[in-house]
């Protein structure tokens, strides 16, 4: 029997969702002083009109829901879903003023594109956006790529509380990287920001080296490089890495995109001189073995074209792309076009893998994640074994994540229904671009780029295309960076306050 929500579980709701919503406003207070900075006075009242509703809004919310009650696994499930609806939507507003979206519609999509770290874009005139709406869309991903739930754990939240692990677990983290949440939420920004640092310096480096001025060059590689990281796939330039040509940028962007897609819980393990755990660890096998096999699916498509006859463009196209699709990023040195235009039927489906598949689990990266791969590998391996040896004989098999796990049917279970998921929602997509007239494996390339949270692009995601498609890619963005369980609890909790019992 399903209860009906009471007053006091939409106080809890509202409360959290408050600090939440007042965390925002103070991040968007940092364009402002990119605004300052480049003496951008329009820009910078956009964003200043956004904190302020941003404040207004989370502070009604704070007084009017007040309350002590501890969070729940449904409040925090609850709360997630709704913060990344409600971040998409308010991000928005600062866009929309900008005068380079047709409409809000346009514009919720950009937001939900850079907080789920997706890349996909419908902004008009890319190369004029000022520097300040430039530097939001790719902080969006900054902040997205971490999890909005993650700043303001490191804020906000009252150290040890078991609401905080509930809230921040709802986000799709299940794995903390040490023992405290409040602790991991604030070691997963001080990892993401010294890494900031140093990857500004050196993209800012190679792009005034390529040709650009000093201030173009490091805001230029400010931005790629939380794009890059967070897997996101904004660039400020509306050609995408293609714009630079420059081999040396594209080679340490590829560096930054597999750090992106790394667990966090690995950088720690890096960080703290573990350095063997990255060669032992399943999930990091598995990203190895499924990279190789959609390179091979890519390498022999292409050279049955002739397409890329010297080998450096070849790695420059092919592996580059790859990486980029596998890592989640969108990163793309080819126009959309490209892909309908020059590649074959056949690489097209190893890209549509490779986003697919993602990265790791408790990264910036989206998909089905590696590790689900290997344990539904290491299952299918114990069940041929249980099968060859005698009916008596007890098989257990064990996998090493961080520690030696025994492998249980939890695990499988759990990757299963989750890959399933994803196979559903990558169709579910499809299926809705075919309805609207695009043709079947154009139509998958792109919602699977949508609902893996990838961003790369076969020319569908465009201010033209229908309005109806423009709301579904935002859903699958938001499934897909959500992982489900959350926007189940939602549904399910909006079902319960109108047929729940009382």
């Amino acid at each position: 029997m399903i209860l009906r929500p009471q007053i006091n579980d939409l106080k809890i709701i509202g409360f959290s969702l408050g600090k939440l919503i007042c965390a925002l406003g103070f991040v968007m207070l940092l364009p402002v002083v990119i605004g300052v900075v480049f003496s951008e006075a329009s820009p910078v009242f956009d964003f200043l009109i956004a904190s302020e509703l941003c404040f207004i809004s989370g502070i009604l919310l704070l007084l009017l829901c007040r309350t002590q009650t501890e969070i729940d696994w449904m409040h925090g499930m609850i709360i997630v879903a709704l913060a990344w609806l409600v971040a998409a939507f308010l991000g928005a507003i600062p866009l929309y003023l900008s005068g380079h979206f047709v409409s809000f519609l346009d514009a919720c999509f950009e937001s939900m594109s850079g907080f789920s770290t997706t890349g996909l874009t419908l902004v008009k005139d890319l190369d004029h956006l000022s520097l300040t709406h430039n530097f939001w869309r790719h902080l969006s991903m900054f902040v997205g790529g971490q999890g909005i739930v993650v700043i303001a754990l490191s804020v906000f939240m009252i150290k040890g509380s078991a609401g905080a692990f509930r809230i921040y677990a709802s986000e799709a983290r299940d794995e903390r990287v040490l023992p405290n949440v409040i602790s991991t939420a604030r070691f997963i920004w001080l990892v993401s920001i010294v890494y900031l640092v140093l990857g500004t310096l050196v993209l800012g480096t190679v792009g005034f080296l390529e040709g650009l001025s000093l201030k173009r060059a490091f805001f230029d590689g400010a931005c790629i490089f939380m794009a890059a990281f967070d897997t996101g796939g904004f660039t400020p330039r509306s050609q995408n890495m293609l714009y630079y040509h420059s081999f040396l940028l594209e080679t340490v962007t590829v560096s930054l995109m597999i750090l992106g897609a790394i667990n966090f819980n690995l950088h720690y393990h890096i960080w703290t001189g573990n350095r063997k755990e990255v060669f032992k660890n399943i999930e990091m096998r598995t990203l190895g073995i499924t990279l190789l096999i959609t390179f091979a699916i890519i390498v022999v498509d292409l050279l049955r074209l002739n397409l890329y006859p010297q080998s450096i463009p070849f790695f420059r196209k092919g592996f580059y792309q790859l990486i980029s699709a596998h890592t989640g990023t969108g990163y793309s040195n080819l126009y959309s076009m490209q892909f309908v235009r020059e590649w074959g039927n056949l690489s097209l489906v190893g890209i549509i893998m490779a986003m697919g598949l993602g990265g790791s689990i408790c990264s910036t990266t989206g998909g089905i994640k590696a590790l689900r791969v290997g344990v539904i590998f290491k299952s299918l391996i114990q069940d041929v074994k249980q099968i060859m040896l005698p009916e008596s004989t007890v098989l257990q098999q064990k996998f090493h994540h961080l520690k030696m796990i025994v492998l249980e049917d939890k695990h499988v279970r759990a990757a299963v229904v989750t890959v399933l998921l994803y196979f559903t929602l990558y169709s579910a997509g499809a299926i809705c671009g075919m309805f609207f007239g695009y043709p079947f494996l154009e139509s998958l390339f792109e919602s699977t780029s949508a609902a893996a949270n990838v961003g790369l692009s076969i020319g569908i995601t465009t201010v033209t295309m229908p309005s109806a498609l423009k709301v579904i890619y935002i859903l699958q963005m938001w499934a897909g960076r959500l992982e489900f369980i959350s926007i189940f609890v939602l549904l399910g909790f909006i079902v319960a306050a109108f047929k729940g019992k009382k």
